[in-house]
């Protein structure tokens, strides 16, 4: 009996551990102020990973800029291949020639959200946050749609 209470003593401990941890931290809606809250103070972006196959800062192309960082969540991340992992994040830093941050632009995944187009959800912030385009915008889906077969997802490729 007290070897009984001593392992659900540990599992007690280890889930409230794992409770106060942002990956089990509950996703936000498809909605530009839940996903800024969510990227820059539950689980900052800038702590995330690369794509293994796109790391630190990268030559871009407009609409994007000239420089990009993309930074990508756990579920992306271990999604092998296509589609990703609902609640996966891609988060693009985009610079200009200088090197400023001009925009930060955000695709996530969503379920249920748009699945004719592979259930995500885009937004372009300013450095500051301030959201617009936001949701299902056209240009977003018909360059990233180019791409439906690997999940919309340009800067890498599933193996």
């Amino acid at each position: 009996m007290k070897r009984m209470t001593m392992t659900g003593g540990l599992l007690i401990i280890t889930a409230c551990f794992l409770a106060g941890s942002h990956a089990f931290a509950e996703m936000p809606g498809p909605d530009s102020a839940s996903l800024w809250n969510y990227i820059t103070k539950v689980s900052p972006y800038q702590q995330w990973s690369f794509w293994p196959d796109h790391q630190g800062v990268q030559p871009g192309r407009a609409p994007h800029g000239p420089f990009h960082k993309v930074y990508v969540n756990e579920r992306a991340l271990n999604s092998v291949m296509p589609p990703v992992q609902y609640g996966s994040i891609e988060v693009k830093e985009n610079y200009n020639n200088a090197k400023e941050l001009k925009a930060i632009t955000v695709m996530y995944k969503v379920h249920g959200y748009n699945p004719k187009d592979g259930d995500w959800f885009w937004v372009k912030y300013t450095p500051e946050g301030k959201a617009k385009p936001f949701g299902k915008p056209a240009g977003c889906i018909g360059c990233h749609g180019t791409r439906a077969s690997n999940d919309f997802i340009l800067v890498h490729e599933f193996k």
